[in-house]
């Protein structure tokens, strides 16, 4: 399948500034895999291998690991006086990936905004975050979107309220939302979207937040549908959100590690 996955992967990361002044957020390790390769890997899994992902922030770090990719998942010979790399066995994964840099300060909104060129016109892509993983059914997600034929799904997962909370309607049709809002519980913006390319018309500019009025103006238009997941979800926001997904890996308890052989 060609659809295009973008992940936003450009954010400061400042709630996890104890590793983030280091790297960027979605390079964080779990397992000694940055979290952007575990997120890739579900795609993966379900068949997406096309990524576009958004840079910003120390966007070098995230090149240079693709960059060096297969000759770090590689068997090699140096031979330091003629300067010849013999590769001996080697296992790639099938992915092709883009990288953008959309700048330093841009927010959400506008990063999607700005790889619009590398998207096809006529066909809807998948969006996620850089920093959260989940054991959602990615091939679900994307035929509930087709059927219902609104310009925007998003997962939503019931958990606390740190993130955009959702108000939905018995159809599913997210009729409100607001972001990081102070009330208890409810439907949050899980991300691990998909996304018509008209949503793009929605962004103005590289200042636009793609949770503020993107989000807000699809709602209200009637554009955007949930898809409930009651599975597995967790960002990692914190220090302590990292501490429990690098636990979770180590103990063999990763519910997101659905590739697993």
């Amino acid at each position: 399948m060609k659809m295009k996955v973008v992940i936003l992967a450009g954010g400061f990361g400042t709630r996890i500034s104890e590793e983030s002044h280091l790297k960027p957020k979605p390079m964080i390790e779990i397992g000694e895999k940055p979290i952007l390769w575990h997120i890739m890997k579900i795609y993966s899994y379900y068949g997406f291998n096309e990524f576009i992902i958004c840079l910003g922030y120390k966007s070098h770090m995230i090149k240079e690991f693709f960059a060096d990719y297969y000759l770090h998942t590689s068997d090699v010979t140096i031979d330091l006086e003629t300067n010849e790399l013999k590769i001996h066995n080697n296992y790639a994964e099938p992915w092709k990936v883009t990288l953008v840099d959309t700048g330093l300060n841009t927010m959400t909104g506008g990063r999607i905004k700005r790889i619009k060129p590398y998207l096809p016109k006529d066909e809807p892509f998948m969006l996620t975050y850089g920093d959260g993983v989940c054991d959602v059914d990615l091939n679900e997600l994307l035929e509930y979107h087709k059927n219902h034929g609104k310009l925007a799904t998003i997962t939503a997962i019931n958990l606390d309220a740190r993130f955009g909370v959702l108000r939905i309607d018995d159809e599913n049709t997210i009729t409100q939302f607001s972001e990081k809002s102070k009330a208890d519980g409810g439907w949050i913006n899980g991300g691990f979207m998909v996304l018509e390319p008209e949503v793009i018309d929605y962004i103005t500019d590289d200042t636009t937040i793609f949770e503020k009025a993107p989000l807000e103006n699809l709602a209200h238009d009637g554009e955007l549908k949930s898809y409930k997941h009651r599975g597995f979800w967790k960002c990692m926001d914190t220090k302590r959100d990292h501490d429990a997904l690098e636990k979770m890996w180590n103990e063999d308890n990763a519910p997101w590690y659905i590739w697993k052989e």
